[in-house]
């Protein structure tokens, strides 16, 4: 073999493809979106929202004056119940005493937890009462759920970053933390719900006007594979739902999927509020009947609605969820107050 190499010529040199490259010429390609009148309208309404949430700090959402209740881990968990209920609460702050910290928030989630954990083993059921909220992670490790949520907001901060926060961990709601100036400790000033924010838009920001496409043509909410049942469907099994699927609410419909109603996870608190859990063995139709007497009832919407007509029903009513039916009250959907804060936040991002 000679010493002597030939250099190739350029054209002959081999070709090689990154994976990215082959990747890349595999895709399909995409015509570019054509905005109509109404899409930049839609998102110039939604920019508007962005920037005012940015120039509003989380302190800004609160009400002139409201009651706050904090509990102590220590405290036991039927105690805390009891506390809840009597006060038309259905979540707190917790505080550990031992530390002086701020110890997460207390939601129904947590009591469906513990219900669930008992179910699963009944012989540990007589020790629930003295059971403690500083016991609660171990239940969630038993079930392999998710852990008490612990992210808080500064009040001083943009209430932009509160709900930004909210939507990467699929908080609800999010306390607002602050430190004491003397004692330099952990202080617990409120807790922000994503119902409270959104009414905050509604009732300051007109631009809500705007958002005007109907739902149909957007990518929000749940269209498939929505969690049901029936009024004769045990309570247990919607507990499981619930658990499962990391939902707060299952829309109850007939057998020709007409909606009837919704049972929805504070249902579970009316019954085991007096320490009873034999309730639980109820009906879902049964157990509706314990729902306090000023239940406001369930609101729908329907694909062909807007945002705005959202916001405008947030303005006016106390809403948790829309759900979503078609002219014949068939269910089509579940429109949640996450899916309503994850479309003002981040919709059309990319196109801005």
């Amino acid at each position: 073999m000679s010493g002597d190499t030939e250099a190739r010529p350029n054209d002959a040199r081999p070709t090689f493809v990154s994976p990215r490259t082959l990747l890349e010429q595999a895709r399909p390609i995409l015509p570019p979106r054509t905005f109509t009148a109404l899409d930049r309208e839609q998102l110039d309404g939604l920019s508007t929202i962005r920037a005012f949430l940015k120039a509003r700090t989380s302190y800004d959402v609160l009400p002139i004056s409201y009651r706050l209740i904090i509990l102590d881990t220590a405290l036991r968990v039927q105690k805390s119940l009891n506390i809840l209920t009597q006060n038309g609460i259905v979540s707190a702050p917790l505080w550990d005493s031992k530390s002086s910290t701020f110890a997460g928030l207390l939601t129904t989630a947590d009591y469906i937890n513990v219900i669930q954990y008992y179910w699963q083993n009944p012989d540990a059921l007589q020790k629930v009462d003295k059971f403690r909220l500083s016991s609660l992670r171990e239940i969630e490790k038993a079930l392999g759920v998710k852990p008490i949520e612990t992210i808080s907001c500064h009040p001083d901060r943009p209430v932009y970053e509160a709900c930004r926060k909210m939507l990467e961990s699929r908080a609800r709601r999010i306390p607002v933390v602050d430190i004491d100036d003397e004692t330099k400790r952990t202080m617990v000033v409120s807790v922000i719900t994503q119902y409270r924010i959104l009414k905050f838009i509604a009732v300051n920001v007109k631009e809500t006007q705007k958002l005007r496409k109907p739902l149909r043509e957007m990518s929000v909410g749940t269209y498939k594979d929505i969690a049901t049942c029936y009024m004769d469907t045990p309570v247990m099994d919607v507990i499981h739902m619930l658990v499962k699927r990391n939902i707060s609410s299952v829309p109850i419909v007939d057998k020709q999927g007409t909606v009837l109603n919704v049972f929805e996870s504070v249902d579970v608190i009316a019954l085991i509020k007096g320490g009873s859990y034999d309730d639980l063995n109820l009906t879902v139709g049964d157990a509706l009947l314990k729902r306090s007497p000023d239940f406001p009832g369930i609101f729908t919407c329907s694909v062909q609605d807007s945002m705005s007509t959202i916001y405008d029903t947030i303005r006016k009513s106390r809403v948790h969820r829309f759900i979503v039916i078609d002219e014949d009250a068939k269910l089509r959907g579940v429109l949640t107050l996450s899916d309503v804060l994850e479309f003002t936040l981040l919709e059309g991002v990319d196109d801005e």
